[in-house]
């Protein structure tokens, strides 16, 4: 089974947040960080009227978005100071002349080595990939496709569907094979469907790219055109039989358990054993299909298409998915397409950042022990944690003062908040990467070594009992999850650190910042889609039917109001995919605001520090973190795919429902952040 879908919910995609700069005097002469650079405020610009740019305004106008970016925010200037540390890491380990063979240091040296040998990539070429491209023309009868696409998917390419080990949804001690849909290559089923302008103009281009990459593969120009029309024809029919990314937002559409013999009823056309042992599961009796019409499709699919044509497509597929750890003619022509056509993006990062997304990519937690040894404050660890707490005693006071619920809800409400479990920094056990044999061969095929062991590991979870020391992500990530099977929220070490993090800086700006994002993290248990989930973390309602329904009413308002905000052009944020994410905002700003009043008490707190109260400069913080210049090929297809929604509409929309924010900065009607109080969503 390919790769696990991971059904936790992160703070952002590409998080941004504030950059801490200036400094104030508090009690005894101790020097504490005000967080804010005065400069990046456009202070001509009424807070009531668009706090964004109120907040941001000059950092916007003198930030340009770098040439090898789709977008530039406070996240990126700290990944470049993260990528530094990580890029001294790995340059050391490829000169570690010392380094055990099987060693840590040796397998992440030796794969970044690789990755950065642009004169042997370039004189391989496609070659490493020769025994791959052999074993799919080898295919003959539907039973070899079958075959073909698991063993594909034990070396990572995603072809045709996506099949995983996870937890039960429902039965979450258990974990058990789950199928999901995929196959497509463009970002979402939308690109195939649509028929506007911009979709059109993206059909064409892509049309041009498959042609020029099997081009590279030594097709001829006819030949090369006809087989980017036969992979078109094909992802498309996929696309039309997908979910959308907002019916995938419903948990409870997706849980359909079937045994063995109704899945081969469901998809007659389909091998499913020889399927199961290509990927080494076996005695099995249920399986998770999580979009029936999907795999419907897929078993018509392979009746009416010639299985020459599965052959291109799995060429494809192939080459597709590893053409950016090849010669620079296939990254340059991914590069093109992906990174130019569908981001805006003008120029190509430097090799030495791609190598290293690869290798935290692959070999994460090798690279992640080192990373933590070398730059991980245990001290930001211990007060990030007392955070939590703060912020989960906030939360149980709101539970019980909300008025729209009833008490028996609330009582599982208070059962769930109490069985969060948090992981905070690294995890406690580090994979053991002893198994996985990393050469100086080939950067692609150290790639499908990384790949297989994954793999693996996933496959030989079942029926053994579910790891809940397990984590989603690396070390070095600069972002946070919850993941409602395991009713967990998770801080890596890379977002405990300034500027996310700043032990110097004031409780304003912490919470307001970290804070937040606890704050965020924590809701997600309780956004449309956490709340699905028990306190034990299995897919089960808890709420009674009057409840539900209030609450669905609460959430509409904030659907509404986002469905209302035009981004670019005339494209309207989509409230419903965003849903979640701006419910967690909400939640999580509200409940950092309280959990920041509770840290205050009884401390001397300067009436104000530039000019800013400390309820002030809460939400300034707030608003400086969602700082960010998006390209508009980037932000038109974040609408279409993406359900976080674009940084200003955070930073606006979340304090818009607050009377906190309006009692702060004194918004009254007229203003253009004012909302009436019947049209504010109040929820958490």
């Amino acid at each position: 089974m390919n790769k696990q879908i991971l059904k936790f919910s992160c703070i952002a995609t590409a998080i941004a947040l504030v950059s801490c700069q200036g400094s104030v005097k508090k009690e005894e002469g101790a020097v504490l960080n005000a967080g804010f650079n005065m400069e990046n405020m456009d202070k001509t610009v009424k807070p009531t009227d668009d706090f964004y740019q109120f907040v941001d305004g000059n950092w916007i106008k003198n930030n340009p978005i770098p040439a090898s970016e789709s977008r530039w925010g406070s996240f990126n200037e700290l990944n470049e100071k993260n990528t530094a540390k990580l890029k001294v890491i790995l340059e050391n380990a490829v000169a570690d002349k010392e380094a055990l063979p099987g060693s840590n240091s040796q397998k992440i040296g030796d794969f970044y080595s690789l990755a950065m040998d642009s004169i042997k990539l370039n004189a391989d070429g496609a070659s490493p990939l020769k025994e791959e491209f052999e074993t799919i023309e080898k295919i003959v009868t539907k039973d070899d496709l079958i075959k073909t696409v698991a063993h594909l998917h034990s070396i990572g390419v995603s072809a045709l569907f996506i099949g995983y080990v996870g937890q039960d949804p429902k039965i979450n001690t258990l974990y058990i094979p789950q199928l999901y849909q995929g196959g497509i290559s463009l970002p979402d089923r939308d690109y195939y469907t649509n028929t506007d302008e911009r979709t059109l103009g993206i059909q064409k281009a892509y049309l041009e790219h498959v042609t020029n990459m099997f081009k590279l593969l030594g097709d001829k120009p006819e030949i090369a055109d006809k087989n980017a029309k036969t992979i078109f024809s094909i992802e498309t029919n996929l696309a039309k039989a997908s979910m959308t990314n907002i019916e995938l937002r419903d948990p409870e559409a997706q849980y359909n358990k079937k045994t063995f013999d109704e899945l081969s009823k469901l998809t007659p056309s389909v091998n499913w054993g020889a399927y199961l042992s290509g990927v080494g599961v076996t005695k099995i009796t249920d399986v998770i299909v999580c979009q029936p019409e999907f795999f419907q499709e897929i078993y018509r699919s392979i009746d009416k298409v010639s299985i020459s044509d599965w052959k291109t497509y799995l060429r494809w597929t192939l080459i597709d998915q590893t053409a950016n750890k090849l010669s620079d003619d296939f990254v340059n022509e991914q590069f093109k397409f992906n990174g130019t056509i569908l981001m805006g993006t003008p120029a190509l990062k430097l090799r030495w950042k791609r190598a290293l997304e690869a290798t935290d990519g692959s070999l994460g937690d090798a690279l992640g022990q080192l990373f933590v040894e070398k730059h991980f404050s245990e001290d930001s660890k211990k007060r990030v944690a007392e955070m939590v707490e703060n912020l989960i005693a906030a939360y149980r006071v709101r539970i019980n003062s909300r008025d729209w619920m009833g008490e028996e809800t609330k009582k599982q409400a208070q059962t769930k908040l109490d069985k969060v479990m948090k992981k905070f920094g690294y995890p406690d056990k580090w994979k053991d990467y002893s198994s996985l044999d990393i050469k100086r061969d080939s950067y692609v095929q150290n790639f499908m070594r990384a790949n297989t062991y994954s793999f693996k590991e996933m496959i030989n979870k079942l029926g053994k009992p579910i790891d809940r020391a397990e984590w989603g992500m690396t070390a070095p990530t600069i972002n946070a999850y919850y993941n409602p099977s395991m009713n967990e929220i998770v801080f890596p070490a890379g977002i405990m650190q300034p500027v996310f993090f700043n032990p110097e800086a004031d409780d304003a700006v912490n919470y307001g910042c970290m804070g937040a994002i606890i704050g965020h993290e924590l809701t997600h248990g309780f956004d449309d889609q956490g709340a699905q989930y028990d306190a034990d973390g299995n897919l089960k309602n808890w709420w009674t039917k009057e409840d539900l329904e209030r609450f669905k009413v609460k959430t509409d308002m904030l659907v509404k109001q986002f469905n209302d905000y035009v981004a670019i052009d005339d494209l309207h944020v989509k409230g419903e995919l965003t849903l979640g994410e701006n419910i967690a905002d909400l939640g999580g700003l509200t409940i950092s605001y309280y959990a920041l009043k509770k840290s205050l008490e009884g401390k001397p707190v300067p009436e104000k520090i530039d000019g800013y109260t400390a309820e002030q400069r809460f939400f300034m913080s707030w608003a400086q973190g969602w700082r960010i210049n998006m390209r508009p090929e980037y932000l038109k297809n974040m609408l279409q795919t993406n359900p976080h929604s674009p940084g200003n509409f955070r930073a606006n929309g979340a304090p818009s429902n607050m009377q906190e924010f309006y009692d702060a900065f004194g918004v009254k009607e007229g203003d253009k952040m004012y909302r009436p109080k019947a049209e504010r969503a109040e929820i958490w």
